[in-house]
């Protein structure tokens, strides 16, 4: 049996990618810190599905040690698919910023993706039909005034990202590396960087996705030939090529 892992699939984009992978027949192992939520999306794949396997993880990926620890507990299954979704954001202007806060949202997007990114490269570099998809943002190629280390950490998903793409070319692997890069979407995101009890975001943003239709935007990715599925500034989700230039050391 083949499995697609989703880290950070207790709400948000990762809850609905779940749903819309099931709906293409993947087995499934959901990770993330809330196990009350994995089960209730564990349970809800498993009545429309019941064919399926769906694998229930919990794990916290700002403990760094915690991401060698998933994936070493995952060595038994055959992951066709990697989706690193989880990621913290951190809004506010750099003098006033809460570096504890900053270095956990670091720990998260940045530590723990490398790291599991690299594993699973490593591991599946050579074998034909895997994926491996890091979930960036738009703000990963436009700085953003208010939330300069969220988005330089989203930087950082996307060259990174972009780069093992271009290295398992030149080896001539298997494996392929894919960026999303979403813009604002409606997730518990904001209201978690920002430290505020609710936020509506009808109230307060002219455009936005929903989660359902940014799950929709990484099924595309998936089973398109492109590396970047990425939403503009009037909204519109593109697959391209990479978008950063590229030079060789080697």
């Amino acid at each position: 049996m083949k499995y697609t892992v989703i880290t950070g699939a207790s709400s948000g984009i990762g809850y609905e990618s779940a749903l819309a992978f099931a709906a293409k027949g993947k087995n499934l192992i959901i990770v993330a810190r809330r196990v009350e939520k994995l089960e209730e999306l564990q349970a809800e794949i498993k009545e429309l599905y019941p064919t399926l396997d769906v694998v229930v993880v919990e794990s916290d990926l700002s403990v760094t040690q915690q991401a060698y620890t998933l994936y070493n507990s995952l060595k038994n299954y055959e992951i066709e698919t990697w989706i690193n979704n989880a990621g913290l954001g951190a809004g506010s202007m750099i003098v006033d910023q809460d570096l504890e806060k900053v270095e956990t949202m670091l720990k998260v997007n940045i530590e723990s993706l490398t790291i599991l990114s690299t594993l699973y490269a490593k591991d599946y570099a050579d074998v034909e039909g895997t994926q491996l998809i890091n979930v960036s943002s738009a703000l990963g190629y436009i700085i953003a005034i208010g939330s300069v280390a969220y988005s330089a950490s989203k930087y950082y998903v996307s060259a990174f990202t972009e780069g093992l793409a271009k290295e398992l070319e030149l080896k001539g692997a298997k494996l392929k590396a894919k960026v999303l890069a979403p813009a604002i979407t409606e997730t518990e995101f904001i209201k978690v960087s920002n430290d505020v009890e609710d936020y509506k975001y009808e109230n307060n943003i002219p455009k936005y996705h929903t989660a359902k239709q940014m799950a929709g935007f990484m099924v595309n990715l998936y089973e398109s030939n492109e590396t970047v599925g990425i939403v503009d500034t009037e909204y519109n989700f593109n697959l391209t090529a990479p978008i950063y230039p590229v030079i060789s050391e080697l």
